[in-house]
């Protein structure tokens, strides 16, 4: 059975921001707003380049990452359906300090940065949700510090899994995650046989099942404490 893909439209109306907009502020979100296809391994933004617009996904998965100058690759997070990121960078104004790509064919919804301020400045529900979204954020980036120089691998892996159940940046997340074992090798700084060998020990821990095309959770609270 083929599964029908939500029209651009569609995405924006079941967005958390978008609920209590106006229709007046809803209709210029829908006017503005362009769709963008992003093909697995390219850039959706590249580090350096001017901020024009606050990017969503409508489909996929993304990750925003960078290189070091001897070529070491960092992943910041990924990024899956129904998350919105860069509204830090629009908000300085700054060039953008990360790279973001497509670890799978990814549909983005780009957002000007007019329209974006021009919502900041007329919409109290929008602002209170951006609040939300640069605190949730700061969270996450945070706990990613703290499994980096503290935690092991398998450890990693199952705060990366639980990561991406955050009801405020991944309103999309369904407890079947449809995610290779290579993508959570990219999200969790590990290789795909390492992530391999981590899943294998989550599962064993009754955590999540490892199915054909994805992940499913069986018990999220437990992979959020896993070696806490």
């Amino acid at each position: 059975m083929t599964v029908e893909k939500r029209t651009l439209e569609q995405a924006l109306r079941e967005t958390i921001w978008a609920r209590q907009l106006s229709p007046e502020q809803m209709a210029r979100v829908e006017a503005d707003t362009v769709e963008q296809f992003v093909p697995k391994g390219g850039y959706v933004c590249r580090k350096g380049e001017k901020v024009d617009a606050w990017l969503g996904v409508i489909d996929g998965l993304v990750k925003m990452n960078n290189l070091s100058p001897e070529g070491k690759s960092i992943t910041f997070t990924g990024l899956s359906n129904g998350s919105w990121f860069g509204e830090g960078t629009v908000l300085k104004g700054e060039v953008r300090k990360y790279d973001v790509t497509a670890l799978r064919d990814s549909r983005i919804a780009r957002m000007p940065a007019s329209t974006f301020n021009w919502l900041l400045d007329n919409s109290l529900p929008f602002t209170r949700f951006l609040l939300m979204q640069l605190n949730e954020r700061l969270g996450q980036f945070i706990g990613m510090v703290e499994v980096d120089r503290l935690l092991d691998v398998d450890t990693r892996v199952a705060r990366c899994l639980a990561e991406m159940f955050n009801a405020h940046l991944y309103p999309g997340a369904n407890p079947l995650l449809q995610i290779s074992q290579e993508e959570i090798g990219y999200l969790s700084g590990a290789s795909r046989q390492r992530a391999n060998q981590a899943l294998q020990v989550l599962e064993k821990e009754g955590l999540l099942k490892v199915d054909y095309g994805g992940i499913q959770i069986l018990d999220l609270d437990g992979l959020r404490r896993f070696r806490a």
